[in-house]
């Protein structure tokens, strides 16, 4: 869409003079004006003819789309903090939720197991619909938009009294019929986590046939991989079968090949993908971190150089603490301490360094944080993702251009979840704007000190609205609950 003309004179609410726009397309940054006016961005260029409520002077600084977290676990936590400032500090605007399928909604569980524990208190689970807890979003809400994953292995400790069997064919009905009311109050799709113990038992036919509805009414199939060390290979195969099976995009969570043993496989996984891609749909988000989090499993213990719990039921004052160094003051084996900890999550130290940066410049490439925002000392990545990737990925090593980074935390995040209208500075897009400092920008959140707010992040507009000034979340409260492909509702 064509610009105004220099000095032809128009109204705006809020003008970016001078700017270093990087408008998430990939294109080359460029110099220019950008105006908003109802939410939505109404010009781009030479705006010197232009009058607005309020006038930022950029000075060259980089103006980017707001950016999109594809991989989160924000589903309750943007209901009791709905300042959300973890994510808003980053830049980010827009949150995937529901993710390694876990979703708060729809269970109604005083006590529900592990791995729903990691998403916060009991009482987040009081939804008997996905639609309710939608409509709850609507009704209170956040500094970011929503685009929302049900969970499987949440429909599965909703349909089945013991999840670690195969469902019956009337709980398979039970949890298909939850899928299909969950993608007609606006569900982007399904995400599963065969990883953990609510869904080991599922069967790839069971996963299909509760996924069925993805096929008539369209959607993205999300998976943490049944196996991310040694059967790696298999599991990627069994995703990309349902996804063939289903017809729909599959998005690999958090891709990783875990365990020293499996360091450097990244280029035997990357190849399979490349190859699946020219015949199906698919894309994976990561975060740049060698460490994963989740909760306590001896599997990852041993697999991982370092364990640090962060938080523990069993035994408090286990949390920051080494796992293998308790095993010594305490006398206790492997076994014995995972008793006297759980229910308990941990930070593992698990990734090759090497393989993070090659999947994080493979094309297909999305970003997400995948942080535990109830974690009393959470993994890093929570609050530092975005910013870690423009400091360390560009800036200091050149990994990638400034550009390439934006074009996937942006454009490409709303392309492949069909977000209408949003990742790119371009006339009529919605205003989801970061400021920043490209030779400032930081993250300051560490494994040690994780609760910290990063640098550089100047300024963010959600919607057109503000919702932080460098310092502190502004409560705008104006995000929106997106629909795939359509505008927001």
């Amino acid at each position: 869409m064509e610009n105004k003309r220099a000095g032809q004179r128009a109204e705006a609410e809020l003008l970016f003079r001078r700017a270093t726009v990087v408008d998430g397309t990939g294109a080359s940054r460029r110099r220019a004006d950008v105006a908003v006016a109802g939410g939505r961005i109404v010009a781009v260029g030479e705006l010197a003819g232009w009058r607005a409520d309020r006038i930022i002077e950029a000075d060259g600084r980089v103006l980017a789309p707001g950016f999109i977290d594809t991989h989160t676990h924000d589903d309750g936590y943007l209901l009791v903090h709905p300042h959300m400032k973890p994510k808003v500090s980053q830049g980010i605007t827009t949150v995937v939720t529901g993710n390694c399928g876990i979703s708060v909604a729809p269970l109604v569980h005083a006590d529900p197991p592990q791995p729903l524990d990691l998403m916060g208190p009991p009482a987040l689970f009081r939804f008997e619909t996905f639609g309710a807890w939608l409509d709850a979003l609507r009704d209170q809400p956040a500094n970011v938009n929503v685009a929302p994953l049900v969970g499987h292995s949440t429909l599965r400790v909703r349909a089945m009294r013991d999840v670690s069997g195969a469902a019956t064919p009337q709980e398979i009905e039970a949890m298909r019929a939850e899928v299909e009311l969950a993608l007609r109050a606006g569900a982007f799709g399904v995400s599963t986590g065969t990883f953990y113990p609510p869904a080991a038992a599922a069967s790839e036919a069971e996963i299909i046939a509760v996924c069925e509805p993805l096929k008539r009414l369209g959607g993205i199939y999300s998976t943490h991989l049944r196996d991310e060390t040694d059967d790696i290979v298999a599991s990627i195969e069994e995703a990309l079968r349902v996804g063939r099976a289903l017809d729909c995009m599959v998005v690999f969570s958090h891709h990783k090949v875990a365990g020293k043993r499996n360091f450097g496989r990244s280029e035997q996984t990357l190849a399979i993908l490349a190859e699946a891609a020219r015949s199906q749909p698919l894309c994976l988000d990561c975060h740049p971190y060698p460490a994963t989090s989740t909760m306590l499993r001896l599997d990852r213990v041993g697999q991982s150089s370092r364990t640090m719990i962060t938080w523990s039921k069993g035994y408090p004052e286990a949390g920051g603490r080494d796992f293998h160094e308790l095993m010594a003051t305490l006398g206790l084996d492997e076994a014995g301490l995972l008793e006297k900890l759980k229910p308990a999550a941990a930070i593992y130290f698990v990734m090759d360094p090497g393989d993070v940066e090659r999947i994080a410049r493979y094309p297909l490439t999305l970003f997400g944080s995948d942080g535990l925002p109830f974690d009393p000392r959470p993994h890093p990545r929570q609050w530092g993702t975005f910013p870690h990737i423009l400091a360390k990925m560009v800036r200091e090593s050149g990994l990638m251009t400034l550009e390439q980074a934006i074009h996937k935390m942006t454009g490409q995040a709303a392309q492949q979840y069909g977000l209408q209208d949003r990742g790119r500075i371009e006339t009529g897009c919605h205003a989801d704007l970061v400021l920043f400092d490209p030779d400032r920008i930081q993250d300051r959140a560490t494994f040690e000190d994780p609760i910290q707010v990063s640098e550089g992040i100047e300024g963010v507009w959600l919607n057109g609205s503000q919702t932080w000034d460098g310092h502190q979340t502004l409560p705008a409260r104006t995000g929106q609950v997106l629909r795939r492909e359509t505008s927001p509702v």
